[in-house]
C-alpha cells in the first residue's frame, strides 16, 4: 500500500520510512507546505496528517485533495514513529 505522510519532523524521516517498510508499505513524506504541494501528494492509497507539525493551509489543501479523490485520511496530533505504526496497524 502506498501512503503519503504530511507533517512530522524532518529528522525522523528515515525512521518513518523504515517503520512503513517493515509493515510492507511504501511511504512518501512531505514535511511542509511547498511549491506544487498538491502535485507532490499524488494519488496514494491513504494519507496520514500529523496535525501538530503542519500549517493550517497545508492541512486544508491535503484534506481537499483527499476528499476530491476519495482517499482515506488519518489525522493524528502527535508525530512520533509509534503514532505512524498505530495508523498503519504495524505491531
Amino acid at each position: 500500500m502506498c501512503v503519503t505522510l504530511i507533517g512530522g519532523m524532518d529528522r525522523l524521516k528515515p525512521d518513518y520510512t523504515a517503520a512503513a517498510k517493515a509493515g510492507g508499505h511504501t511511504l512518501k513524506c512531505i514535511s511542509r507546505n511547498e511549491r506544487n504541494f498538491v502535485d507532490k501528494i499524488g494519488n496514494p492509497d491513504r494519507i496520514i496528517i500529523f496535525t501538530n507539525k503542519i500549517s493550517h493551509e497545508a492541512k486544508r489543501k491535503a484534506l481537499q485533495h483527499a476528499r476530491s479523490h476519495n482517499i482515506p485520511i488519518d489525522m493524528v496530533h502527535s508525530c512520533g514513529v509509534s503514532s505512524l505504526r498505530d495508523c498503519l496497524a504495524i505491531p
